[in-house]
């Protein structure tokens, strides 16, 4: 079923949104709507699209559904426990018929990671590429400009038994990667979107088609339109996307129109969402920085 959601309480919460960030750093806001909402058990951590289905990611089992129904299609994986060695799986992206998904050993300690890939249509695990211990717990993989790109998450949350915070929130750094997936360059955020996701990290990322990096955290109903700097090594935060409901998690732009809409999940409803974006007023950077 739909959620509703006033124009009212939408107005005010990206007003309260954008009061609630220093003056010289806040970005314009906009608001986003919630168009459908499919049901899926494994809606739990990130979501994947391509032209005919949409791919409910959770963390050890990765459902198929029909785009236009939500008719469940297919499954890998189990429901609890670890599963051919994969144990946390997150933000994927579907590239020439292949499912390609973030994966990490999080909570354990020290961190690892992988990238792990399905044959879409079989829904059979293919490929991996580890990382071992690197730069954190990878939460999301995405193609464009033609490259892969992603997150390593770091976190100020102190694990179970631990007596430490678990890697940092600040040192969440943003990858570009070769076609091996070696990575080619890193990025930060910039403190005032690390101090809105502490004490968690980047959880979802994927490129839109107007250039532009989107974004999103664990705590807060918003979504993060970033940049590739010209020079330094921060991103650019260039604007916000308000989405009444959201509770962060795994993103992916549907690229198979042109219609500006991105899917998402609601973790705590196990709800897939289809979110009708706006359109934004800016211009991004016509060509990504070459490697440095």
């Amino acid at each position: 079923m739909m959620r509703k959601f006033s124009s009212l309480k939408i107005g005010c919460f990206a007003l309260a949104t954008a009061l609630s960030y220093p003056l010289f750093a806040a970005p314009p806001v906009f608001e986003a709507k919630i168009i459908a909402q499919y049901p899926s058990a494994d809606a739990y951590q990130a979501i994947a699209v391509d032209g005919s289905h949409f791919y409910a990611i959770n963390n050890t089992r990765i459902t198929k559904h029909d785009k236009q129904t939500g008719a469940a299609k297919g499954s890998w994986g189990g429901v609890s426990g670890v599963i051919a060695g994969l144990m946390h799986l997150d933000s994927g992206v579907v590239v020439d018929g292949k499912l390609y998904a973030a994966h990490s050993n999080y909570p354990l300690w020290p961190m690892k990671s992988s990238i792990e890939v399905w044959d879409a249509e079989a829904m059979e695990h293919i490929d991996s590429h580890d990382y071992g211990v690197l730069l954190g717990s990878m939460t999301w993989i995405d193609r464009f400009d033609e490259s892969w790109w992603g997150t390593f998450g770091n976190y100020d949350r102190v694990q179970t038994g631990a007596d430490h915070p678990y890697g940092g929130t600040s040192n969440t750094v943003i990858v570009k990667l070769g076609q091996d997936f070696s990575v080619l360059q890193q990025w930060a955020l910039p403190e005032e979107i690390l101090a809105r996701m502490t004490p968690m990290s980047n959880s979802g990322g994927s490129w839109g088609a107007d250039g532009f990096l989107y974004l999103t955290g664990h705590n807060y109903p918003e979504i993060y339109v970033m940049q590739i700097p010209a020079t330094g090594s921060i991103l650019d935060w260039v604007a916000t996307v308000v989405v009444p409901g959201l509770d962060g998690q795994g993103i992916a732009w549907d690229r198979t129109t042109s219609a500006r809409e991105l899917w998402a999940i609601l973790r705590n409803d196990r709800q897939v969402l289809k979110i009708q974006m706006p359109e934004l007023p800016l211009t991004a950077a016509s060509q990504v920085p070459a490697q440095r």
